[in-house]
C-alpha cells in the first residue's frame, strides 16, 4: 500500500512538471539598460527594458500603473523572427529603485524574475553619478550538436569602466533556478560564452549579470567590487543538423564590424545595410533587435546572397545615449554568427542666447552672435555641402540655407517632415590643430497637416506595377516534348559549378532525346523534363529558381532537393539551356528515386527579378561570380512556393510509335482553384498540363493533350513565402 502510495505521488509531481512550461513561457531573452536620475542622487533609476517573447506576442498591459513614471514602446514595425522558433521583442522603460527585483508578467504566459543593483554610486575620479554598463540583446541564439561556438557579447559603458560579465546566483536572490549548464563556458573578462557543443537538442536558458568596474592598477583587482549590476538573459537552442560545424552564413560587403559606434546627431538619419552569404542553406530571415522605430526595408534572400536594409532616425526621445542594434542570418538549420552595432547620440547644448533659426518655406536662415564662438575658426565653418557660403562679421555670423541645396536632408520623424543641415568644422586633411571645433546640428519641422506637394509621402511600386498580371507554375513532360521540345530534343546541359561532372557524362543529347518506342504501358520511366515556367509579360523579368525538392508523399515531410541555391544538387540530373528567360528545365533521372511507389512530388521556390543597371542582369546564383552588388541592383517579387501534383513514375499510356512535338495549341489547358497565403479568397488560375483527365475541386476535366503524357502532372498549388520588393531610391 506504502509503495502505490509513493508511486501516486511521483506520478503527481512528475505530471505537475510536464505541465508547468506549457502554462507559463519564460523569457528568450532580457536585457535592462539603466540610467541614474540626478534628481534624487541616484536612489532611483530609470529602467529601459527589452525582452524577446515566444509567440503568440504578449500583450503590454499592466506593465504601467496609474501615476507611474512608465512607457510602452509600440511599433509599426515590430521585431519578430521565426527561429528556432516564433518570437517577438517587447519594449518599455519604467522609474524604479536602484536595487530593484521584481517578478514582471508579459501577459498571461510568459513570466521571469528580473534583479539589479545600480548603486547609488558616486564616482571618486569625478565625483558623478556611475552609470552601469549596457549590453545588447542579440536575437534567439542557435546552436548544433557536436559543433563548438562562442558567443561574443556586446558591451559598453558611457564612463569608460572595465565590464565583466559572470553567471547569475541564485544564493545572491539574482535568478530563480539558474542552473548552470556543464556545456557552457563563460570568459568572464572578455564577457564571451563558448558552446562545448556536448549537449543534446533542447532550448536551454543562461542568466548573467554584468558588472562594471573602475580600472585600477593590477594589484587592487582582487578587493575592487563591482559598482554596479545588471541582468542578462539568454536562450540557446541546440539543433541537429547534417552540415559541418563551418557551414554557418557568413557576414560580407556593407556589414558593419562587430561593436561599431555609429554617432548621430539631432534629426539625423543613421542609414545600415547588412549583407550575408550562405552557401548551403538560402537565409529564410536576418533576424534583428534593436531600438524602437528602428525601419527595416528591402529584404532579398536570393541563392547564396541575402541583405537588408535598415535605417533609425533620431527625432525627440527619450532614450538612452547608447542603442545597441544586433543582427543574425536564420537559414532553416543554421545561423550565422551573431552581430551587434551601436547608436550613440551626442549630447547636444541648448543655443546660446540671441541665436535665431527661422523656417520658411524654400530656406532657413541661421544667425549666430559671435560670442558664443569662443576659440573657434570662421573661416572653417561650412554647411552639408560647401557651395553655400557662410557669412560674418564682428558680431554674428549669417547663414541663408535652402531646404532643396546646400547639402540639406528631408527626413520623416513621426508625423512631421524634418529639413536637416549642419553648421561644422571643417579642415583640411594635413592640418593637425588643438583648436575647439564646432558641430552644430540644425532642423526645421514642418507638421505634416503643413506638407503640400510628393516629398512627404513616397510611394514604392506594387509587384503588380513591376511585373505585371503573371502566374507560376509546374509543368512535367517526357524528355524530348513538351512546348520546348526543340531545346529537349538535343538538349545542352548548363555547366554546374557546384557538381563536378565529366566532360562526357554519357548522358549527352543521342541519348536523352525522346521515350524508346517499345516501351509498354506499366514501364518505370527513366527520365522526365520538369519545366518550371511563368506567364509574366515584361520582357526584362528573368525567373530564378532557388530550390526545388521532390518527395513520395504530399506534404514533402521527407524531402530530397533537386536543386539548391539556384543549382542542380546531384550529377545524374541536368539544367537544360533554353534560352527563355521565363522557363526553367530541369532533366531529371529518375532512377535514382528509391520508392515502392508510383508517384512523386515537386515543389519550388522562385522569382522573377529586373535588373535596375541595363549593364547587369539579375544574378545567376549557380555560378562563382554572384556578387552582392548584382543583389542590391536588381528588384525582385515576392518568393514564391509552388508545388506539382502527383507525377507517375511509370507510363501510362502507350508510347508513339515516332517521336511527336507538342506544341502549345495541342498543350492542354484547365482551369485550377489554388489558395494563397496572402489571400484567404481561392484564386482561379488557368494551369497548362499534360494530363488526359483529371480530378479538380470534384469535377473531371478532359483535355486534349497527346496521350503519350498522361497523368504525368495534375494542377498546382501556390503560396507565397514572402515579401521582398527591392527598395528603389527615388530622392
Amino acid at each position: 500500500m506504502l509503495d502505490r502510495f509513493r508511486l501516486h505521488i511521483l506520478l503527481q509531481g512528475l505530471t505537475l512538471l510536464m505541465l508547468g512550461p506549457a502554462c507559463e513561457a519564460s523569457s528568450l531573452g532580457l536585457t535592462v539598460h539603466v540610467v541614474p536620475l540626478n534628481s534624487n542622487g541616484g536612489k532611483t533609476v530609470r529602467a529601459y527594458f527589452s525582452v524577446i517573447a515566444p509567440s503568440p506576442c504578449p500583450s503590454l498591459s499592466g506593465l504601467c500603473a496609474a501615476g507611474e513614471d512608465c512607457l510602452v514602446y509600440t511599433t509599426p514595425l515590430p521585431f519578430t523572427g521565426t527561429k528556432p522558433s516564433d518570437w517577438c521583442v517587447r519594449q518599455w522603460q519604467k522609474t524604479v529603485p536602484s536595487i530593484y527585483n521584481a517578478t514582471i508578467n508579459l501577459g498571461s504566459k510568459t513570466k521571469f524574475y528580473v534583479s539589479m543593483n545600480a548603486g547609488p554610486k558616486i564616482r571618486a575620479n569625478n565625483g558623478r553619478l556611475n552609470h552601469p554598463a549596457f549590453v545588447a540583446l542579440p536575437p534567439p541564439l542557435r546552436a548544433r550538436v557536436n559543433c563548438p561556438q562562442p558567443f561574443h557579447l556586446s558591451v559598453k559603458d558611457l564612463d569608460g569602466d572595465k565590464v565583466r560579465c559572470r553567471f547569475a546566483s541564485s544564493d545572491k536572490g539574482e535568478c530563480v533556478s539558474c542552473t548552470q549548464h556543464s556545456f557552457i563556458e563563460l570568459n568572464e573578462e572578455k564577457c564571451i560564452l563558448s558552446f562545448t557543443g556536448k549537449a543534446p537538442t533542447g532550448q536551454y536558458f543562461i542568466y548573467l549579470m554584468v558588472e562594471d568596474q573602475i580600472p585600477l592598477p593590477r594589484i587592487n583587482q582582487v578587493t575592487d567590487s563591482p559598482l554596479s549590476s545588471v541582468p542578462v538573459h539568454l536562450s540557446l537552442t541546440v539543433e541537429e543538423s547534417s552540415f559541418t560545424c563551418s557551414d554557418v552564413p557568413v557576414a560580407i560587403d556593407r556589414t558593419p564590424k562587430q561593436d561599431s559606434v555609429l554617432f548621430v546627431l539631432p534629426y539625423q538619419e543613421e542609414k545600415i545595410n547588412i549583407d550575408y552569404r550562405s552557401e548551403q542553406e538560402s537565409v529564410l530571415e536576418l533576424a534583428v533587435v534593436g531600438p524602437p522605430d528602428l525601419y527595416r526595408t528591402g529584404f532579398a534572400s536570393v541563392g547564396p546572397l541575402a541583405t537588408l536594409a535598415m535605417g533609425w532616425i533620431r527625432s525627440e526621445n527619450n532614450l538612452t545615449h547608447l542603442l545597441p542594434i544586433c543582427f543574425t542570418a536564420n537559414t532553416k538549420s543554421l545561423q550565422s554568427e551573431p552581430r551587434c552595432v551601436w547608436l550613440y547620440q551626442r549630447e547636444t547644448r541648448a543655443l546660446p542666447a540671441g541665436t535665431e533659426l527661422k523656417c520658411g518655406k524654400t530656406e532657413m536662415t541661421l544667425v549666430l552672435p559671435i560670442t558664443s564662438l569662443t576659440n573657434i575658426n570662421l573661416a572653417e565653418l561650412q554647411l552639408n555641402s560647401p557651395t553655400c557660403s557662410v557669412t560674418y562679421n564682428n558680431t554674428h555670423l549669417t547663414a541663408n540655407i535652402s531646404l532643396n541645396g546646400c547639402g540639406t536632408k528631408t527626413v520623416h520623424s513621426g508625423s512631421e517632415l524634418v529639413y536637416t543641415n549642419t553648421l561644422k568644422s571643417v579642415r583640411p586633411y594635413t592640418v593637425i590643430s588643438r583648436q575647439p571645433s564646432l558641430i552644430l546640428p540644425l532642423a526645421c519641422r514642418i507638421p505634416r497637416a503643413q506638407v503640400k506637394g510628393p516629398n512627404f509621402s513616397i510611394g514604392m511600386p506594387t509587384e503588380r506595377e513591376t511585373f505585371g498580371e503573371f502566374r507560376i507554375w509546374i509543368e512535367v513532360y517526357l524528355p524530348g516534348q513538351g512546348p520546348l521540345a526543340d531545346f529537349t530534343k538535343n538538349p545542352k546541359f548548363r555547366t554546374n559549378f557546384r557538381v563536378r561532372r565529366e566532360a562526357d557524362s554519357g548522358t549527352g543529347s543521342n541519348s536523352t532525346n525522346s521515350i524508346s518506342t517499345s516501351e509498354q504501358i506499366g514501364t518505370r520511366l527513366s527520365q522526365l523534363d520538369l519545366y518550371v515556367r511563368s506567364n509574366t509579360t515584361v520582357a526584362r523579368a528573368d525567373m530564378i529558381v532557388n530550390s526545388c525538392i521532390e518527395s513520395e508523399t504530399e506534404d514533402f515531410a521527407e524531402s530530397r532537393p533537386i536543386v539548391n541555391q539556384g543549382c542542380i544538387t546531384s550529377s545524374n540530373n541536368f539544367e537544360i539551356i533554353t534560352g527563355q528567360n521565363n522557363t526553367r528545365v530541369y532533366r531529371l533521372n529518375l532512377n535514382t528515386i528509391q520508392t515502392n511507389k508510383t508517384t512523386f512530388y515537386v515543389q519550388c521556390t522562385v522569382n522573377l527579378c529586373i535588373s535596375t543597371t541595363p549593364s547587369q542582369s539579375c544574378p545567376d546564383l549557380c555560378t562563382r561570380s554572384g556578387n552582392q552588388s548584382i543583389l542590391i541592383g536588381s528588384v525582385f517579387s515576392r518568393t514564391y512556393t509552388v508545388t506539382s501534383g502527383p507525377i507517375s513514375l511509370v507510363l501510362t499510356t502507350p508510347a508513339p510509335t515516332m517521336p511527336t512535338t507538342v506544341t502549345t495549341d495541342k498543350t492542354a489547358t484547365m482551369i485550377t482553384t489554388v489558395t494563397t497565403n496572402a489571400t484567404s479568397t481561392p484564386t482561379t488560375v488557368t494551369v497548362t498540363v499534360t494530363a488526359t483527365t483529371v480530378n479538380t475541386a470534384g469535377q473531371n476535366t478532359t483535355s486534349n493533350a497527346p496521350e503519350q503524357a498522361s497523368s504525368l502532372a495534375a494542377g498546382m498549388i501556390l503560396t507565397t513565402f514572402s515579401i521582398f520588393l527591392q527598395k528603389l531610391v527615388f530622392y
